[in-house]
């Protein structure tokens, strides 16, 4: 888990498309993502105590969009909203994308990113220290818990989206997936 890499960015012309997205398929699709982690996963944010109240604004730096995630026990939320309609939150944690794809799936030491500026924290510093060694504990990997939410189309899913994540990270340079464990067939 080293930060030796340049960390990439999100090419500009992505994001410039994205800016005109409409986020409601990306607020309904991470509900469902926080929810799934939330049963597939119920140490995750049971873990994070009373930290699990707050309101956490991440921050992808290189997308034209932020995430508010509401990590309620039993009830956790992750909504898509433009830059600057977040409202009221507990914690920022913002970045590249790579970068946080990354720390969550392992590959980058969350410190390392914060002490080399590649990742800020403004507010709660305690709630972030917290999410953080909950999702470490975890080890979540998020293309896995996606291909998860497919119910009974997992198993016919997860091997050829193995391929394709290898093949995205190996062209991106970018940990779209947790490569030290295998999937189940």
């Amino acid at each position: 888990m080293s930060n030796e890499r340049t960390i990439p960015h999100f090419p500009r012309v992505g994001a410039l498309v994205l800016r005109f997205a409409p986020l409601a398929p990306l607020s309904l699709a991470g509900a469902s993502l926080a929810a799934s982690l939330g049963r597939r996963h119920p140490r995750l944010f049971s873990r994070l105590g009373e930290q699990a109240g707050k309101k956490f604004l991440i921050d992808p730096i290189d997308l034209p969009f932020v995430f508010l995630l509401a990590p309620r026990t039993g009830s956790p939320g992750l909504r898509a909203l433009r830059r600057g309609e977040a409202g009221v939150w507990d914690a920022r944690i913002a970045g590249p994308l790579a970068a946080m794809l990354g720390m969550v799936h392992g590959v980058f030491d969350g410190d390392a990113l914060f002490f080399s500026r590649d990742l800020i924290i403004e507010g709660d510093t305690g709630a972030v220290l917290a999410l953080r060694n909950a999702i470490d504990n975890e080890e979540i990997d998020l293309t896995r818990e996606a291909v998860a939410m497919l119910g009974p189309l997992e198993s016919m899913a997860a091997n050829p989206v193995r391929q394709l994540a290898a093949l995205v990270g190996r062209w991106s340079g970018v940990a779209v997936t947790r490569i030290e464990r295998e999937w189940p067939e």
